[in-house]
């Protein structure tokens, strides 16, 4: 094709992705998908939307593009001062005002979960504790009417996976045990949890809150995961640092810097502080844990950073959103997809498959201006070997032992043995819900 006077192509790995598309009886489409077509023809005056990838050769590369029926939004915020780095409200302004980044509130599915078991590594809960993975039946009888509705919910597996540590539940986005950490640790407790890191939706109170049942945008639940990345305060986000006239002289400003040069009061842009709402131990406990989801979760996608990274996917049960949360030591982001009118993206479409693939290409951008860090470690942190099967101690030399980590006198204190788990101790792990 011609862009101008010059020649342009594609190449059959820019446009691999091309599938047929439903067509009208006047429409004319190709069948097969381009790759196995590779001299397609289009008829005379087919419009074909493409984005320029290279300029400077002699023939300019090209390559397929599509408005998509799907949109997405992504925010990513500086943790520690909550200044808003990057913002996308949807896929082209043009078309739409709508800014989904700060005004769309969705279902934010698992990417809740992170904050419940922050929730309970402040109820007596450590990343080694062990919780039952098996069915649940609830009951719901209806006032007026009497009929009962039985909910039973279900991992995203559809399988159950029996003793399973905390640690090891997150990561993998066990829902089971999600529900059960919530039914613990009291729903009541956790709304009010929740809703100090940030999330200023009212919260639906009951067991439902464990896969992601209140509506949030994605600005707001972003701002709860920079509790995590900060070492645990709330941070409001801001949009504006300074303001400046057409000569460059500053008009109104957040920088105490600027102040010291004689700013009078009423050109002090208003920032509400940061506060502390968890502890730094807790803080760091729930992204150590979130660095697990990346090692060997459904975040798997962001070790293409290939730097230290914690984050969590979120799907909800109809595949209607997809989301991915995630930060490095110097930058938090979130990136969301979904239909403005409510619909399932399709068979498959998780974050990990979804959103994530869209924070990973922005954040490849983003950390070059960053060193690789990892995340500060709290100077009362304890490392101790444990048994990955139970989450008893082991003896650090020990082939089994694998190195956890606990806030202060949170370890356990009895050494694992090489049985099993005998019976009266799953009834009592099932009854209890911890061992």
């Amino acid at each position: 094709c011609k862009i101008g006077t010059r020649e342009g192509s594609i190449s059959i790995k820019e446009s691999k992705w091309a599938a047929p598309i439903e067509v009208t009886d006047t429409d004319v489409a190709p069948s097969g998908n381009i790759e196995d077509k590779k001299q397609t023809r289009f008829p005379l005056g087919s419009v074909i939307e493409v984005k320029v990838l290279d300029l400077e050769s002699e023939s300019i590369k090209l390559g397929l593009e599509q408005a998509p029926l799907a949109q997405g939004a992504l925010v990513a915020v500086d943790p520690f001062s909550g200044q808003i780095k990057a913002m996308v409200g949807g896929y082209d302004f043009k078309e739409s005002q709508f800014n989904r980044a700060i005004q769309a509130k969705r279902l934010p599915g698992s990417a809740i979960k992170p904050l419940i078991y922050a929730a309970a590594l402040d109820r007596g809960y450590t990343p080694a504790t062990i919780i039952l993975d098996t069915p649940l039946i609830y009951e719901n009888r209806e006032i007026e009417t009497g009929k009962v509705e039985e909910w039973k919910p279900k991992n995203y597996e559809q399988k159950f996976y029996g003793p399973t540590r905390f640690r090891f539940a997150l990561a993998h986005s066990r829902n089971v045990v999600t529900i059960k950490i919530l039914e613990d640790i009291g729903v009541n407790y956790a709304a009010n949890y929740v809703k100090k890191l940030g999330l200023e939706t009212p919260q639906q109170r009951d067991l439902s809150m464990a896969l992601g049942s209140p509506a949030v945008t994605p600005l707001e639940i972003l701002t709860a995961y920079t509790v995590f990345a900060n070492g645990g305060f709330l941070v409001p986000p801001n949009y504006i640092t300074r303001i400046r006239d057409r000569n460059g002289r500053i008009l109104e400003s957040i920088d105490p810097a600027d102040f010291s040069n004689g700013m009078a009061a009423d050109q002090r842009l208003i920032r509400k502080p940061p506060r502390r709402v968890i502890s730094p131990e807790t803080a760091y406990l729930t992204t150590n844990i979130l660095e697990s989801v990346v090692r060997e979760g459904t975040g798997w996608r962001a070790k293409a950073l290939k730097r230290p990274s914690a984050g969590k996917t979120g799907t909800t049960n109809d595949l209607k959103d997809a989301w991915y949360i995630g930060f490095i030591p110097q930058l938090a982001c979130v990136s969301w997809v979904g239909y403005d009118q409510e619909r399932p993206l399709g068979k498959n479409e998780t974050g990990s498959r979804a959103a994530a693939p869209a924070w990973v290409n922005f954040m490849q951008e983003a950390e070059k201006q960053f060193p690789v860090k990892n995340f500060r470690i709290p100077d009362t942190i304890e490392f101790h070997p444990i048994d990955k099967k139970n989450g008893l101690l082991l003896a650090e030399d020990s082939e089994k032992a694998y190195f956890e980590v606990f806030a202060p006198g949170t370890a356990p204190t009895k050494m694992s043995g090489d049985k099993q788990l005998k019976a009266k101790d799953f009834f009592r792990l099932d009854m209890e819900g911890t061992l």
